[in-house]
C-alpha cells in the first residue's frame, strides 16, 4: 500500500469509519489500530489547561508551514502553520510534526500522502498568520513552486524546506503525530542573513534570534559538549 493509502487508512480509522469504504472511496488495507479510548476523568492529571499553556509557552520554538499538493484537481493546495515540528531520525531520515485531531487541513494532507515542511524566516510573520487562519484561501497571493520529490508547495523565501512522504501516523492525546520520510531538502541562499534568520515563537509572540557573545574562554566547552 502506498503512502497516500496508508495515510487515508489512518484518517478513516480515526474518524471511526473502521475501514469500510464508500461507493466513491475504495477500501484500503487498514493500519494497525491503536486504542483510541477517551481518557477518564479519574485519569486526568491535576493540571489546569491555561497553566499548562502558560508554562510550556516558555519553551521557544521555530515556526513552519506544512504544505501538501491538492489531492483533487478541483481543490487548492493544503497548508497550515505548525510550531510542533522536529527532526526524528538520521537513518532513515525522518521528521515529525504534530497536528490537532480536529484539524480540517490534516485530512487533505493525509489524502495527498506527502508534505513539505517550510521553515519560516524572521520576515515571514505575516505569512505564518495567514496559514494559522482556518477556512481562508491561504494560498491567495502566496508565491511558491513545487518541491522536487512530491510536488508539495515550497514557499518562496523560506530559509529551508524538507520534502517528505508520510511514513506513519500515531495518536497522542488530542493530537496526531505524523512521521515523514525525507525525500529531498534544501536551504535558501545562505549569504542572505536577514532572510535566513529564523522566526521564533515564545510566550504567545513572534520573535527573532540574537546570537550569543562569541567571547568564550578556550577551556570552556561549547554548548552540548560533555563537561
Amino acid at each position: 500500500m502506498g503512502h497516500a493509502g496508508m495515510a487515508a487508512a489512518a484518517v478513516r480509522y480515526l474518524r471511526a469509519d473502521r475501514g469500510r469504504g464508500t461507493a466513491t472511496e475504495p477500501v484500503v488495507e487498514a493500519l494497525p489500530r491503536p486504542d483510541l479510548r477517551c481518557v477518564g476523568e479519574d485519569e486526568r492529571a491535576p493540571v489546569d489547561q491555561a497553566e499548562f499553556r502558560r508554562v510550556l509557552g516558555n519553551f521557544a520554538t521555530g515556526l513552519t508551514v506544512i504544505t501538501a499538493p491538492a489531492a483533487e484537481k478541483s481543490e487548492p493546495p493544503a497548508g497550515f502553520a505548525c510550531q510542533s515540528f522536529a527532526s526524528l531520525s538520521l537513518d532513515p531520515p525522518l521528521v515529525a510534526f504534530m497536528v490537532g485531531r480536529t484539524s480540517t487541513t490534516w485530512p487533505r494532507i493525509a489524502r495527498a500522502g506527502v508534505f513539505c515542511v517550510n521553515v519560516l524566516g524572521a520576515l515571514q510573520g505575516e505569512l505564518c498568520r495567514r496559514f494559522a487562519v482556518s477556512g481562508a484561501d491561504k494560498f491567495a497571493g502566496v508565491s511558491y513552486d513545487p518541491a522536487l520529490a512530491t510536488g508539495s508547495p515550497r514557499l518562496t523565501g523560506a530559509p529551508a524546506w524538507i520534502d517528505c512522504t508520510i511514513h506513519a501516523v500515531h495518536t497522542g492525546g488530542d493530537h496526531l503525530i505524523v512521521v515523514g520520510r525525507v525525500e529531498a531538502l534544501g536551504t535558501a541562499d545562505e549569504t542572505d542573513a536577514p532572510t535566513n534568520a529564523p522566526l521564533l515563537f515564545h510566550r504567545g509572540r513572534f520573535g527573532g534570534f540574537v546570537q550569543a557573545s562569541s567571547a568564550r574562554r578556550s577551556d570552556q566547552p561549547a554548548p552540548g559538549q560533555p563537561t
